[in-house]
């Protein structure tokens, strides 16, 4: 008498689409981790009554082609510039004064560090004006 059987089963899984399935996986969250910005802070903001905004006049320092500087379109000596500064910061009562630098760009960056010096000096916040760069077909 034989007892053993002569079909053995075997017991086998099609792992041919599994390739496709972790192709679209990764395609996935590839898409979806660009659309997630981890650096936005949530706030809630307090309310306020009045809705009044401080709007500041920035000084504007600026340094043309010729070499010629200018204090709210004022011309001025570079030597009398510090003082000049000094002068609208006073008269002005401004606590935290900011000066918009428009220097051309043929100027070299000694102008510019000079400036930025002068405001180091006064610890008045500075920031560069630049334009935007235009579009090659355009």
């Amino acid at each position: 008498m034989n007892l053993s059987r002569r079909h053995r089963l075997t017991s086998h899984v099609e792992t041919g689409s599994m390739n496709d399935i972790m192709f679209f996986l990764m395609l996935f969250f590839l898409i979806v981790s660009t659309m997630v910005n981890p650096n936005v802070i949530k706030l809630l903001l307090p309310n306020a009554k009045s809705s009044k905004q401080v709007m500041k006049q920035p000084i504007t320092v600026s340094v043309d082609a010729a070499g010629a500087y200018f204090v709210n379109k004022k011309p001025v000596q570079p030597t009398e510039l510090e003082t000049e500064l000094t002068a609208l910061i006073g008269k002005n009562n401004l606590d935290t004064p900011t000066v918009v630098l428009r220097v051309d760009a043929s100027q070299n960056v000694q102008k510019l560090v000079d400036i930025l010096e002068i405001g180091n000096r006064l610890k008045i916040k500075m920031v560069m004006a630049t334009q935007a760069q235009q579009a090659a077909g355009k």
